[in-house]
């Protein structure tokens, strides 16, 4: 055998080598739109109770109850529950797609720069979490414009007075018009500030409770992956609802006010406790929509296995 015989024989497994990541990250890419396609179905209506309860003027609701009686009973059930739906279904394939895409970028990473470390060893909590935060980044650029969107959307039926908007590409539309692309992006940076680190304790949360509920040599359950679904979206929620509710002011605003003056103005009108309304909803949503999320991802990998 000559020696460029022995250099060849070993390409098509450097190929595949070389071609994994690609692979994998295009699994995780559509698992992850699965996943948040489930979520949106199941966790929308607690969303637009929380955003409502954040971004409304203090007395017009006197809690999660009150804002969901007087939604229903102003907008009807469907249409004022899952008022905005349609932003949050458009862009949550992309944005959880990218999300788990960018963890399972993030993973491949955290192993790149890990002396010595081995490719089918687990990562520690600490590696899973530095992971999560990177998925965050790129998720950034889908879910920012998407969630301003979303937030005006379910804001609107709250006065009287005629809508505003016609849909989501008319917000967009309205948007641009007034202040270009940079108001369409506006609070990318507290969106950022929210799901950096509230992505490293989702993804570090999931996998220490997954890793938990399956015993040794035991296949994964639907059970056990439910609830650390719905583990990791309680956590996440409980670090980072403060600054979401920053963001939500934010993007529900007129520009006027930007990330400081607004953390000024929201503390001025009822210090600590104001950063924390619709922490109820948030929290009685986070856990049934991220089991949902979870389980979406979990049976997308299972048939992707049985289909390649």
């Amino acid at each position: 055998m000559s020696s460029s015989d022995s250099q060849f024989i070993p390409a098509p497994e450097a190929a595949i080598a070389k071609a994994a990541p690609v692979l994998s990250g295009l699994r995780s890419l559509i698992a992850g739109g699965v996943g948040g396609v489930c979520a949106v179905i199941t966790g929308h209506p607690f969303d637009l109770v929380k955003v409502r309860l954040q971004t409304a003027e203090k007395g017009v609701y006197s809690g999660a109850i009150d804002c969901v009686r007087k939604t229903v009973a102003r907008e009807g059930m469907f249409r004022g529950l899952y008022a905005g739906v349609s932003a949050p279904l458009a862009g949550v394939t992309p944005m959880f797609a990218v999300s788990f895409w960018g963890y399972d970028v993030g993973k491949n990473l955290v192993r790149a720069v890990s002396p010595g470390s081995d490719a089918n060893a687990p990562l520690s909590t600490a590696q899973i979490s530095t992971a999560g935060f990177f998925s965050a980044i790129p998720q950034t650029l889908v879910t920012a414009p998407f969630e301003r969107v979303k937030v005006l959307l379910q804001i609107q039926g709250q006065s009287s007075g005629p809508l505003k908007y016609k849909g989501s590409f008319d917000v967009v539309r309205q948007l641009y018009l007034e202040g270009g692309i940079r108001s369409v992006f506006r609070g990318s940076v507290a969106t950022l500030a929210r799901d950096g680190p509230g992505s490293a304790a989702y993804f570090a949360t999931y996998e220490i409770v997954k890793k938990r509920l399956t015993p040794e040599n035991s296949d994964l359950s639907l059970g056990a992956v439910m609830v650390a679904g719905g583990c990791a979206g309680t956590s996440m929620w409980l670090l980072v609802f403060p600054v979401d509710t920053v963001k939500s002011r934010l993007q529900s605003g007129d520009g006027k006010l930007g990330l400081g003056g607004v953390i000024k103005q929201v503390y001025g009108k009822g210090g600590i406790k104001a950063f924390f309304p619709g922490l109820g909803p948030a929290l009685a949503r986070s856990f049934p929509a991220n089991a949902a999320t979870f389980l979406g991802v979990e049976l997308a990998h299972k048939a992707m296995d049985r289909m390649f």
